[in-house]
C-alpha cells in the first residue's frame, strides 16, 4: 500500500519535468463523507469529477454548508474542460453554485442530474449562465484529452453513472457511488458488461466508493423497501407520513404506488421534495396522475384513511416540515393519535441526536414511528463488500485508488482490494490534497497541494475560518462578559463605569453580588496602571482582559470571553 511515497517500482527519475504523466487530486471526499470532488490532469487539460458539499459537523457552530477549496483550480481555471457529474446527490452537486460563480466551464451529466443542478443554479441566477450537456449512459464526450463514457450504476439516486475516463496514460474507471442492485425499481441494472469491456482492454486504475466498506454480505435491493411499505400501509388506521431524501426518486416512486393501491392520495411536502418530484415527472422518471396528487388545502376534505404525506425533514432538520410538524408548529398539518411516521432514509453521522428528539416528539404527538432500525424502511445506496470485491475482479485494474469514505475506510478497502490479488504496491491510500501520478506503468504520490474546507455562512464564502469558529465554541461553551469603560483621553481619569454585561455566562439578576465583586477587580486593575497607561486603551482592555480572567478561574472556575469596551472621552 503506497502512501505518500513513489511506488517501489519506479525510479526517482521516472516523474520529472520533461514527462507530463496523468495526475490524478482529490481537492475532497478522501477522509471522509462528503466533499466529493476529484481533478485529473494530463497533457496541459483538466476534468473535475462532481463537485460536491458537506453538511456541518456539530462543532461548526452556525456553519450552513461545506465546500471545497478551489484555490488549485482557480489558479488553472484556463486548462479546466468542464465538469463530469456522476449523480444528482448533495454531497456531489452541493457546490456547483458556489464553485461555478469563479469557472466558467460546461457541466456534463445525466437529464436527472442535470434537472436538479439546473433547480440549484436557478435559485443562484446562475442557470443563464452555465453549459449544461445532457448525456446517455453508455455516451461518450471528449474534453482535451479526456475521452469520458458515461456507464450505468444502480444508486440510491435516478441516472447514477460511473466515468470510464480514456486518458493517454490509459483508463480510469471512476465509480462514483453505486451498489450492484439485481432488482432495481426501474430495471436499469449496474452495467457490468461496459466495464469488464474495459477490462478486457486494461485499466489503468480503478477508483471505486467506500462508503459501505465495513459491511458485510451484499447490499439489499431497493424492492425491499416497496415491500415494507406494502406491508405497513394496510396497518395503519390513519394518515402516514413518509419522509424521506427529495433525491430518492425510487423511494417516492414505491410511497405513491403503494399508497394509491390502498386508496390514499399524495400530498407532497418541502420546498425541495416537491421542487423535485416536478422534474422527475417533466423527465419521465416519475410516474404520479395529477388526480392522485392533492393540494394541501384539501388536507382537511379527507378522512386520515385517505392521505399519504411524502416529506422532507428525515434528518430532523430544525426548519425541516417534519421537525415543524412533530413540534407542533406547522398551521396546516398536524398529527394525531393513530397517524404513521416512516423515516425512510439512513442516519447520517452526527445527527443521531437530533433524529432520536425528533422520534421522541413524534411519539408525544401520538404517532406510531417506524425507522430503519426496527424496520427495513430505508436500504443503503452504497455497495457492501462482496459487491466491491465483484467491481474490483470485474475491472481488475493494474492500480486501485479507494475514494468517498473516511480514513479507515479507505484503508480498509484497500484491504478488501488485497484480498482479492490486488499486490499492496498497486493499492495507493491517498487523502485530499494528494497528488497521484501516473507514468510509464508507474504510480506514486508524488506530492501535496493545498486542500481544504471553505465555509459557507449565510451570504458569506469563506469569510469565516477556524479562528471563528474557535471563538464561536468559546462563546457557545462559556459565554460573554462585556466590560465598558470611560477614560479622559487627555488624563487617564476613570469617567464612566466599570459597567459590566454578560451573556451566557451567569444570570445577572440573580448574581448582582458576583458581577459587583467583578466591577471592583477591574477598578483595582485600573489603580494599579499609571496616567499614560490609563491612556493607552490597548493598555486598559490588557489589564482588563487579564484581571479578569484571574478572578474568574479562581472564583468560579469559568472561561468566558471577556470583551472591554474603552470609550476614550
Amino acid at each position: 500500500m503506497s502512501r505518500g511515497r513513489k511506488d517501489d517500482t519506479m525510479n526517482d527519475n521516472d516523474f520529472n519535468e520533461n514527462t507530463d504523466p496523468l495526475r490524478i487530486i482529490p481537492l475532497g471526499g478522501l477522509g471522509e463523507i462528503g466533499l466529493n470532488m476529484m481533478a485529473y490532469e494530463c497533457g496541459g487539460d483538466i476534468l473535475i469529477v462532481d463537485c460536491g458539499l458537506m453538511f456541518p459537523e456539530p462543532d461548526m457552530l452556525g456553519i450552513d454548508y461545506v465546500i471545497p477549496d478551489i484555490g488549485w483550480l482557480r489558479e488553472r481555471a484556463g486548462r479546466v474542460r468542464g465538469i463530469c457529474l456522476t449523480h444528482g446527490h448533495e454531497d456531489h452537486i452541493g457546490a456547483l453554485p458556489f464553485v461555478l460563480q469563479e469557472l466558467n466551464v460546461p457541466l456534463f451529466g445525466t437529464a436527472l442530474t442535470l434537472g436538479f443542478v439546473n433547480e440549484k443554479l436557478r435559485e443562484y441566477k446562475l442557470d443563464d449562465l452555465v453549459e449544461l450537456v445532457t448525456v446517455r449512459p453508455r455516451q461518450s464526450v471528449d474534453l482535451g484529452c479526456f475521452r469520458v463514457e458515461f456507464l450505468r450504476v444502480a444508486h440510491s439516486v435516478v441516472d447514477g453513472c460511473a466515468l470510464a475516463i480514456t486518458t493517454p496514460e490509459g483508463v480510469v474507471i471512476h465509480t462514483g457511488d453505486f451498489k450492484i442492485d439485481q432488482t432495481p425499481v426501474d430495471g436499469q441494472l449496474t452495467d457490468l458488461a461496459s466495464l469488464s469491456r474495459y477490462a478486457e482492454a486494461g485499466v489503468l486504475a480503478l477508483l471505486s466508493d467506500s462508503t459501505n466498506v465495513e459491511r458485510e454480505g451484499f447490499t439489499l435491493s431497493e424492492k425491499y423497501v416497496g415491500e415494507a411499505f406494502a406491508e405497513i400501509f394496510p396497518k395503519c388506521p390513519g394518515r402516514i407520513i413518509v419522509a424521506a431524501f427529495s433525491s430518492s426518486i425510487h423511494r417516492v416512486q414505491q410511497v405513491v404506488d403503494v399508497a394509491v393501491a390502498h386508496g390514499r392520495k399524495i400530498l407532497l411536502n418541502g420546498r425541495s421534495m416537491i421542487a423535485n418530484v416536478r422534474i422527475a415527472r417533466q423527465l419521465g422518471y416519475l410516474t404520479i396522475s395529477d388526480s392522485d396528487l392533492m393540494d394541501l388545502k384539501e388536507l382537511g376534505h379527507l378522512s386520515p384513511e385517505q392521505v399519504c404525506i411524502i416529506s422532507t425533514g428525515s434528518q430532523g432538520e430544525p426548519m425541516s416540515a417534519l421537525t415543524r410538524i412533530a413540534m407542533d408548529d406547522h398551521k396546516q398539518i398536524k398529527l394525531e393519535k393513530g397517524d404513521t411516521v416512516i423515516l425512510s432514509s439512513r442516519v447520517i453521522p452526527g445527527n443521531e441526536r437530533t433524529i432520536s428528539e425528533l422520534i421522541n416528539h413524534l411519539y408525544r404527538r401520538g404517532a406510531e414511528v417506524f425507522h430503519e432500525k426496527v424496520s427495513e424502511v430505508h436500504v443503503s445506496g452504497h455497495a457492501s463488500q462482496e459487491e466491491l470485491k465483484l467491481m474490483l475482479n470485474t475491472v481488475r485494474p493494474r492500480f486501485f485508488i479507494p475514494i468517498h469514505g473516511e480514513y479507515r475506510h479507505l484503508v480498509k478497502h484497500i484491504q478488501l482490494a488485497r484480498k482479492v490479488g490486488i499486490p499492496e504496491e498497486r493499492c495507493i491510500l491517498a487523502t485530499n490534497g494528494d497528488v497521484v501520478a501516473f507514468y510509464a506503468d508507474t504510480a506514486a504520490i508524488v506530492e501535496k497541494i493545498d486542500s481544504g474546507r471553505v465555509f459557507v455562512d449565510g451570504k458569506g464564502v469563506g469569510d469565516v475560518g477556524n479562528v471563528v469558529l474557535k471563538d464561536r465554541k468559546h462563546l457557545s461553551e462559556d459565554g460573554m462578559v462585556v466590560v465598558i469603560i470611560g477614560i479622559n483621553q487627555s488624563s487617564g481619569a476613570l469617567i464612566y463605569g466599570p459597567d459590566i454585561v454578560s451573556r451566557g455566562f451567569v444570570f445577572e439578576d440573580e448574581s448582582q453580588d458576583y458581577l459587583e465583586t467583578s466591577r471592583a477587580v477591574v477598578l483595582e486593575a485600573l489603580d494599579e496602571l499609571n496616567d499614560e497607561m490609563r491612556c493607552d486603551s490597548e493598555e486598559v482592555k490588557q489589564a482588563v482582559r487579564q484581571a479578569l480572567r484571574r478572578f474568574f478561574k479562581k472564583s468560579i472556575e469559568r472561561r468566558p470571553v471577556i470583551l472591554p469596551v474603552i470609550m476614550e472621552m
